[in-house]
């Protein structure tokens, strides 16, 4: 199994799972020192450590390929890697905007094009972690959420076009989950002395969050909306299409 954006949050907690169930993993992200400690963590029996940039060319190949050397191929890919442009469209340039997509976009379409090849031969799995976000967009997220809109239009073809080449193609959309998300500017640095945007109550544990997650991909799920408060926004998104919207401009 390979996972992108495995230093931190939902990644992280997806190795640690993953491990504890027997997998090999290839866990991947742009911060060595990260990696090479869960790496460490999990044990060299079981864990990979591969410092890759999803926004690089030629990262996620060098990836697969050590994975396939190390493991012998690769049959789950989570391409996970994210982060947050937030600000208002008039706040923002289009370098903003570019920055978001090279990450949240392009980064997952390098890891399917990286990826498909050995997914196809091993009759795999591919889970994109999208959000929420793709469903109902506010203020100040309109970068983020074009980006999420994107990767869900992008998941809905992979299913259609990978399903009959015999990989499942599962598509993960979370609303506020315990993380570093918000620690992360839009330049994608990370700052621990950031303030959480969402209130602790309405954050769900990372390890809860992530045992939803499996359970979709075990289950072969086209889509998983995971947490209460997500599913509640969703469903009020395709009752009620853009009240969600009104409500949170008027917060």
């Amino acid at each position: 199994m390979l996972i992108t954006g495995a230093s931190a949050g939902i990644g992280r907690e997806l190795a640690l799972q993953l491990a504890g169930r027997g997998a090999r993993l290839t866990l991947c992200a742009r911060r060595r020192e990260k990696i090479e400690a869960l790496a460490g963590e999990i044990g060299a029996a079981q864990a990979l450590a591969v410092e890759c940039d999803v926004t690089r060319d030629g990262d996620l190949e060098g990836a697969v390929a050590a994975a396939v050397e190390r493991w012998g191929g690769v049959d789950v890919v989570f391409a996970n890697a994210g982060f947050g442009v937030t600000g208002q469209v008039a706040e923002l340039t289009i370098e903003d905007y570019r920055r978001q997509f090279e990450t949240n976009v392009f980064g997952v379409l390098r890891t399917v094009y990286a990826a498909v090849g050995e997914l196809e031969r091993r009759r795999g799995s591919l889970v994109i972690i999208g959000s929420v976000a793709s469903w109902v967009s506010t203020g100040g997220a309109s970068a983020y959420s074009m980006s999420k809109f994107a990767v869900r239009a992008l998941a809905n073809s992979l299913w259609a076009e990978l399903r009959p080449r015999g990989v499942a193609v599962t598509l993960i959309s979370p609303g506020f989950v315990v993380s570093e998300f918000h620690q992360v500017d839009n330049q994608g640095q990370a700052h621990a002395e950031r303030q959480k945007s969402a209130p602790e109550w309405l954050r769900v544990p990372t390890g809860k969050a992530v045992r939803e997650i499996l359970r979709a991909v075990e289950r072969g799920k086209r889509e998983k909306i995971v947490t209460g408060h997500g599913k509640v926004l969703v469903a009020i998104e395709r009752l009620w299409p853009g009240l969600a919207t009104r409500v949170g401009r008027r917060g």
